[in-house]
């Protein structure tokens, strides 16, 4: 399995996302899909503090909380099993990126995980704070063992560089990941302005909207299709140069005889740096497809086509 980046954390080449869990995934359904990802393979789980804090009853951490009680079933060989991923900056209790929050916020992430220590801890919002501080925080806790590995999400390429030399200029450790929205029908700004950054800094890339809120499996094909919808994100990737791209992604996946979010996935894991897209399951059923795109490999003519198509979609 690859590496994430410079870390020592390999990982199966789809991180499962956790912002379903405990939101539109009762506990019940999240701990089947959890025990399929492993049984089928997986080992990298990517989850939030803030995971559902916009949801109605829900106050943040609920999607922690259900891995953690997952990660308590299976006990210390489970918690060996996974590469765990979480974020901090976007909690209403534990805004922001200040020294005292992050530890904080990393405590209260360790007590619901039900763990002692989180693989790979990331930046999940730039909000602006001083980024000596903030590093000097992520510092204390992998000092302490609490943290692994430190990644940055949602970061513009010049903090990301700032980031960078703070942490070779005070002997922090690098970063090791970033994680970017990138997908088949969002690719200009990832690949003008942060694939370069990866590169440079050895840096692991795990997309975040793989699929595109789902714009990528297929599912809407109309206007009419998108109105029902749950994710008001999937409304910002319609268009007519978008449903081509789906269009090829249907003629691929029909070669292969596997799902249209399959090939979206395979697409994204043949890129450079990419080392795992984050991709989530609502249910049990959503899962294979997911699962599939590790054990395909498109072909030089197949990653063309969709090279041609997707550039043309406006961003």
């Amino acid at each position: 399995m690859p590496l994430i980046g410079t870390s020592d954390l390999d990982v199966f080449p789809l991180a499962l996302g956790g912002n379903t869990f405990g939101w539109t995934s009762d506990e019940a359904e999240s701990h089947s899909v959890l025990d399929a990802f492993v049984a089928g393979g997986g080992n990298f789980v990517d989850t939030a503090d803030v995971y559902s804090a916009w949801a109605d009853g829900n106050s943040g951490g609920e999607s922690e909380t259900v891995i953690g009680t997952w990660l308590a079933q299976g006990g210390a060989s489970r918690r060996d099993q996974v590469v765990l991923g979480t974020k901090v900056s976007q909690h209403p209790e534990f805004p922001g990126l200040g020294a005292a929050n992050v530890v904080a916020a990393a405590d209260a992430s360790l007590t619901r995980l039900q763990t002692d220590h989180i693989d790979l801890y990331w930046a999940h919002f730039d909000t602006g704070d001083d980024l000596a501080e903030t590093l000097g925080a992520f510092d204390a806790l992998q000092k302490a063992g609490k943290v692994r590995h430190v990644g940055i999400s949602n970061f513009s390429p010049e903090r990301i560089t700032e980031w960078v030399e703070i942490a070779r200029s005070e002997g922090f450790a690098a970063p090791v990941a970033l994680q970017p929205h990138y997908n088949l029908v969002t690719r200009k700004a990832y690949e003008r302005d942060l694939a370069p950054l990866a590169a440079l800094n050895q840096l692991g890339v795990t997309p975040y909207f793989s699929l595109a809120a789902g714009f990528l499996t297929g599912k809407y094909q109309t206007r009419d299709d998108i109105a029902g919808a749950r994710s008001g994100n999937i409304e910002g990737y319609f268009s007519d140069e978008g449903l081509d791209v789906v269009a090829a992604l249907s003629d691929i996946a029909s070669a292969h005889q596997v799902e249209i979010a399959t090939i979206a996935l395979a697409w994204l894991q043949a890129q450079p740096r990419v080392v795992a897209p984050i991709a989530s399951a609502r249910t049990l059923e959503q899962l294979p497809a997911l699962l599939a795109s590790a054990s395909v490999a498109l072909s030089a003519d197949e990653l063309a086509a969709l090279e041609t198509v997707s550039a043309r979609v406006a961003e």
